[in-house]
This record gives structure tokens, C-alpha cells and sequence, in this order.
């Protein structure tokens, strides 16, 4: 049987290390709470939203009013800047209205749970 040779040791080393580095990432980075956009026009913005537990999304504002449909769901705590909080039991399947938020106010919501939630979102752009 012949050896190989030392440069294609290497590389095989390296390739594997390489592959083994891009699925420590790829895990990483899908383990985390996040947006995605799914569709937009001047009437609605929607989205889908994945919130981790331990994994609050950052302060933020909604200037329209918006209705949450749970793909999977759970219990969002929203806390407002003051440190005021609710709580929001979201049960998979079912739609909820949530309003605009109050002007010069912003909140983080926080998956109060151990498993995802995730929701759809659809914003309507021209209501206030």
C-alpha cells in the first residue's frame, strides 16, 4: 500500500477542520432569535419571528398595529423600557391583535419559556 504524501495529508487535515469549523457556525448562528422576512407593500410589512429562550430580542418600537399568528407557542414576556412587563401566552395556531406601541416607548420581548417560539407577524403599515 502507498503513502500519501505529506501536502495531501495536509490538505485532508485541513478540509476536515474546515468543515468541522463551518458546522460549529452554521449550528451557532441558527440558534438564535431572529426575523425573517416573508413579504411587503405600503399596506403590510410581515415576518416570521424565532425567539430562543435566553435570547431577548432588543429594544425596539412597533408604530402600527399588528396581528401574531403562533406557529409554535409559548409565553412572551414583554418588558417596556420603564421595567413594566406582561406576559402573553401565545397557544400554536391561534391569531392575536396587539396594538401600536405608545409614542416615544420601546419594549424587548423575552421568550419566558424552554422551547422556540415563533410567530408570523403581519403589520399594518397605514394604521397608527
Amino acid at each position: 500500500m502507498k503513502a500519501l504524501p505529506a501536502h495531501r495529508i495536509a490538505i485532508a487535515i485541513l478540509s476536515v477542520l474546515l468543515l468541522a469549523a463551518l458546522g460549529v457556525i452554521h449550528s451557532q448562528t441558527a440558534a438564535q432569535t431572529q426575523r425573517f422576512p416573508q413579504f411587503e407593500n405600503e399596506e403590510v410589512k410581515v415576518w416570521k419571528s424565532v425567539v430562543l429562550p435566553n435570547q431577548p430580542l432588543t429594544m425596539h418600537r412597533h408604530d402600527h398595529p399588528r396581528v401574531i399568528i403562533a406557529l409554535k407557542g409559548g409565553t412572551m414576556k414583554i418588558v417596556d423600557q420603564s421595567g413594566a412587563a406582561e406576559q402573553h401566552v401565545w397557544e400554536t395556531g391561534k391569531a392575536y391583535w396587539l396594538p401600536a406601541n405608545p409614542p416615544d416607548t420601546k419594549h424587548a420581548d423575552i421568550n419566558a419559556g424552554g422551547q422556540p417560539i415563533e410567530v408570523m407577524v403581519v403589520e399594518l403599515e397605514k394604521e397608527r
